[in-house]
This record gives structure tokens, C-alpha cells and sequence, in this order.
């Protein structure tokens, strides 16, 4: 039912809408975990697994339509600048659904008074990625227990490699889910989602009135991240759709090789532009 919100055709005219779209189905299942799960002894531990979970169910059906209009369009348009923009279309509302589930996820991390126990493996992660030095510390002041161990200090160079590394490990996962799963490449993105989601209840200090703020701390650098996940979600996903609608043996299967690379390639590009801002320019300005 929830799939029929929108189409493809229809989020590519007003690709603004899929932000309310991603809101509400980031709310729903946080909602539905809760009401669900939370007094389960035994799941309620994994309540962030289970809420990425929820949100991808919610998405699928809608990320498999789009990845299908773009393969279509990769065997109508011949011209290279119009396909591209033809993609640009979809990665635009893509974005939009993006941002919609982190502001949801942001949002209700800070309302809930136990808001840490529903993303307790994204506030591991968020220790892992900025407090690798204190990552005890970092999890036990935000209410989890962990005893993993994690390096030290980085320079900025290393910083950069660690990062822009982090980010290709995450890329290749997208592109590997999506040529495997199609639209299962939904998962490695919502999980990102709301990763970022808990490092901006972590910054907003649980007061709302910072969530603005926090929002903009970590979407300078976490737009273009997001944009090259897509690309590479939808790389992965066109090739996919080819092969089971049996276009691999067709000419034009091959164009859709072109097209995928270079949308690869685009997404590698995009993350080391995204690796530098984050390292130079959002920690001057925050």
C-alpha cells in the first residue's frame, strides 16, 4: 500500500516530495519498533538494526521501479549529456527520500528520552568513525557498553585516507548489493542514514533547538557522499535490471556498461571531493 505514494515518474517532477515521503517512513519505523519490539529483552538490544530494517521495506519497492526507468532510459537516450541528466533526476529525488529519513531519524533521536537505546549500533559506529581514540569513553557516555579497541590520533593526510577509504568501502558495498539485490542496495544506504542521523543527535546535545544546526554540521560533507552512494546504487542496480530483462545480449548492453562506469567513476570522484571537505572545511566551520 505505502508503495503506491509515489512513482518514479511522478518524484522526478517534484522530486521534494520524496523528503516528506522518507520523513514518514523513517517516523513509521521507529514508531513500529518501539511499539513492536521494546519490551523484548532479546530484540530490543538490536532495536538500530531493526528500524533500518523497517525502512528499507518501506523503500524497496519504489528504489526497484526507479533503478528499472533508469535502465530503460539507458536503451532510449543515446546521447551521453542527456543521460546523464536524465540520472541527475533520479539521484535529485533520491537525495530528497535521503534527507527525509535522516531529518525523521534526527528528529525523533532527540524527542525520545531513550533515543540512544534505539541507535545503539549507529552510536558504535559514530564512536568508531570520530572518537577512534576514545571509543570506550565515546560509548559509555552515550549510554552503550562496548570493550572493542580502535587506533589513535590521525593526521589530517591520514584522516583523508581513512576516510575517503571508509567511504570507497561503502561505495563498493552499494555497488555490490545493488548488481546482487537490485533495489537491496537500499540497505547499505539507509543504514548510513541513520548513522549520520545519531552523529546529529550527538551534536544537537538532545536539545532540538541544535538540530538545525546539526543538520548543517554534517550535511555539508554528507551531501555529496549521499549523491555518490546513489550513483552508485543506480551503476549497480541498471546492470542488474539488464541482465534479468535479458538485455545482456543485446547491443545496447553494453551502453549500459558505459553508462554504469561512468557513473562509478563520477561517485569516486565525488567521495574524495567529500573526503576533503570534511577533513578541511566542516571542522573551520563547526
Amino acid at each position: 500500500m505505502f508503495e503506491m505514494l509515489i512513482n518514479p515518474t511522478k518524484a522526478e517532477k517534484h522530486p521534494w516530495e520524496m523528503f516528506f515521503i522518507g520523513a514518514f517512513y523513517g517516523t513509521l519505523s521507529l514508531i513500529l519498533v518501539k511499539w513492536i519490539f521494546s519490551g523484548d529483552p532479546v530484540l530490543s538490544r538490536y532495536a538500530g538494526i531493526l528500524v533500518v530494517t523497517f525502512s528499507v521495506m518501506f523503500i524497496i519497492p519504489f528504489m526497484y521501479f526507479s533503478i528499472k526507468q533508469e535502465e530503460e532510459k539507458d536503451l532510449e537516450i543515446q546521447e551521453f549529456s542527456i543521460l546523464f541528466k536524465e540520472h541527475g533526476r533520479a539521484l535529485l529525488y533520491l537525495m530528497f527520500l535521503f534527507l527525509g529519513l535522516i531529518v525523521a531519524f534526527s528528529f525523533w533521536y532527540i524527542v525520545f528520552e531513550d533515543g540512544n537505546q534505539n541507535f545503539k549500533a549507529q552510536i558504535e559506529t559514530y564512536c568508531m568513525i570520530n572518537k577512534p581514540a576514545n571509543f570506550d569513553g565515546c560509548v559509555s557516555e552515550y549510554g552503550i557498553k562496548q570493550t572493542s579497541k580502535t587506533t589513535g590520533f590521525l593526521t589530517a593526510k591520514e584522516k583523508i585516507v581513512n576516510i575517503f577509504a571508509n567511504n570507497i568501502y561503502v561505495l563498493i558495498f552499494t555497488l555490490v548489493f545493488s548488481l546482487i539485490f537490485g533495489a537491496g542496495a537500499i540497505f547499505i544506504l539507509a543504514w548510513n542514514a541513520s548513522v549520520i542521523s545519531a552523529a546529529i543527535g550527538i551534536f544537537s546535545k538532545s536539545d532540538l533547538a541544535n538540530l538545525p544546526l546539526g543538520l548543517m554540521r554534517y550535511m555539508i560533507h554528507g551531501i555529496p557522499e549521499i549523491a555518490a552512494y546513489f550513483a552508485g546504487a543506480l551503476a549497480g542496480g541498471i546492470v542488474s535490471v539488464a541482465v534479468i530483462k535479458h538485455d545482456v545480449t543485446s547491443e545496447k548492453f553494453w551502453t549500459i556498461l558505459q553508462d554504469s562506469l561512468n557513473l562509478i567513476i563520477a561517485a569516486v570522484v565525488i567521495l574524495f571531493f567529500a573526503a576533503l571537505v570534511e577533513v578541511f572545511i566542516t571542522p573551520a566551520l563547526f
